[in-house]
């Protein structure tokens, strides 16, 4: 199972092809959830507050 296999999805990645492994839909909706996140995280970020170095431990 690899490259040259036409029903793992690595195979079907090789060759551009899509099927029941590699299903058009699944893809297209994975992309617009993390697209639709992207957007509400960038959105809503809040200002990235700046780090203060650690203290030191008396010894």
């Amino acid at each position: 199972m690899g490259r040259g296999d036409k029903k793992s999805k690595k195979g079907k990645r090789t060759k551009g092809s899509y099927g029941v492994t590699r299903s058009k839909n699944a893809i297209k909706a994975r992309l617009k959830r993390a697209t639709s996140k992207k957007e509400t995280s960038e959105a809503g970020a809040a200002p990235a507050k700046k780090r203060t170095p650690a203290k030191k431990k008396a010894e």
